[in-house]
């Protein structure tokens, strides 16, 4: 097989890459050191988030930064150990989280959220994997109603600035959606427009075997081992199978990027948030019938086809650190009293990390100094929502044909002063 392009990284991003160059009749290798879709790509909660136009924000209001420095809420956590570390980005985060700047990013990220149900759905099309999916969007449900009033405004603001469809839930009707839940609710807010995932590591592997039925080729390897070949325009990776050698690679390894772009010269300012999931059997025959944010104890519950399953929020840490799963702990006692969940089925708790920017927009293009070198990273909570559209748009770009979106604000040189 000819190889005119290596994909490095089996996560939804780098398959949904390797999908959109092989459909442009490049012979194309994806590599990976596990299964395809077996990290970030498999624990996430199953949402393909059309309204999702701001990415998640630093807070900046002072009660929630007091209650996040006490460090025992479910929707964040930190290490003491690694804040050294990790203060540079969390300053630079903070900033771009300002009013001023996230409402800038909403309006460079809202292209690529546009195009993220399209582009899910010609590759669901194209796999045959219209079973694993809901297109009845997804909710949050309210304790109060202070903190659900000012949800239906946030959510007003955001229907008129970006045409993303909302409906409002009183206390009846919540109870009416989802007869199971066993706490008062004030009401709930439904997100009409996106589409949640049933099984996102089935859905990984569907798209995958369509881009083996393109005649592309899934190899095992470990990308640290990735080489520019001086002497000529090209580049090369060792994998069991020996040497492979390409014209073009594309860097689509989430939280993992810097294992080569950091040998390469490239410094970024990537961080991780780090999540964890567990799933769950249900009591006396209960059942959830739509995704579900736990708004204000900050926990998701999605009805996924080994369980309900429970998604805590960000842990800052160190990538590599040992697990520590103490949010799922906490989110675990609040769920049973809001959901009649039974025993456990997995065994133990899954954990993951996020490829984060302090800007919350990821890194997509071609690299300024290396011919031959495309980036596709740091899409942090919206891994599963965007891969398609970043794909395409990456492909596109490598091929020289114009892009579905313009993508010049992710690129890496923002970073590269």
């Amino acid at each position: 097989m000819k190889i005119d392009a290596m994909v490095l990284g089996g996560g939804i991003v780098g398959i949904s890459a390797a999908i959109h160059l092989a459909r442009r009749g490049k012979g194309v290798v994806l590599v990976d050191r596990r299964g395809p879709g077996e990290e970030t790509s498999y624990g996430n909660a199953g949402l393909i988030q059309r309204e999702g136009v701001f990415p998640y924000g630093f807070p900046h209001d002072f009660g929630a930064l007091f209650r996040y420095a006490l460090n025992n809420t479910i929707d964040a956590s930190y290490h003491f150990r690694a804040l050294p570390s990790l203060v540079p980005f969390l300053a630079r985060y903070w900033w771009h989280s300002g009013f001023t700047q996230h409402q800038r990013i909403a309006r460079l990220y809202a292209p690529l959220i546009e195009h993220s149900i399209a582009e899910h759905e010609d590759l669901i099309a194209a796999s045959g994997a219209g079973d694993l999916i809901c297109k009845n969007g997804w909710m949050k449900v309210f304790r109060s109603e202070k903190e659900r009033d000012a949800a239906y405004k946030d959510a007003e603001r955001l229907s008129a600035a970006f045409g993303v469809n909302h409906q409002k839930l009183s206390s009846s009707e919540m109870k009416a959606v989802e007869p199971f839940i066993q706490v008062d609710l004030a009401g709930g807010l439904r997100w009409t427009d996106p589409w949640s995932i049933r099984d996102p590591h089935s859905l990984n592997k569907a798209y995958l075997a369509y881009f083996q039925s393109l005649g592309g080729r899934l190899v095992s390897g470990d990308a640290a081992t990735l080489e520019h070949i001086l002497e000529g325009a090209g580049w090369r990776i060792a994998t069991p199978e020996g040497q492979l050698e390409t014209r073009e690679v594309v860097v689509a390894l989430g939280p993992w990027a810097d294992t080569v772009t950091r040998k390469l010269g490239y410094h970024f300012p990537l961080a991780v948030k780090r999540g964890y999931h567990m799933h769950y059997a249900t009591r006396d025959g209960a059942v959830l019938n739509n995704w579900v944010l736990d708004e204000e104890k900050g926990y998701f519950l999605a009805p996924m086809l080994r369980g309900i399953r429970l998604t805590t929020g960000a842990e800052f840490a160190l990538r590599d650190a040992p697990k520590t799963p103490v949010q799922l702990t906490r989110a675990e006692r609040v769920a049973r009293q809001f959901f009649p969940l039974a025993e456990r089925r997995d065994e133990e708790p899954w954990m993951g990390a996020r490829p984060c920017t302090p800007d919350m927009m990821p890194i997509i293009g071609k690299a300024p100094r290396h011919e031959g070198l495309w980036f596709a990273f740091g899409h942090a909570h919206h891994g599963m929502t965007l891969g398609p559209v970043t794909g395409r748009a990456l492909a596109e770009a490598m091929t020289g044909e114009k892009t579905v979106i313009d993508i010049a604000p992710y690129r890496p040189e923002r970073f590269l002063a």
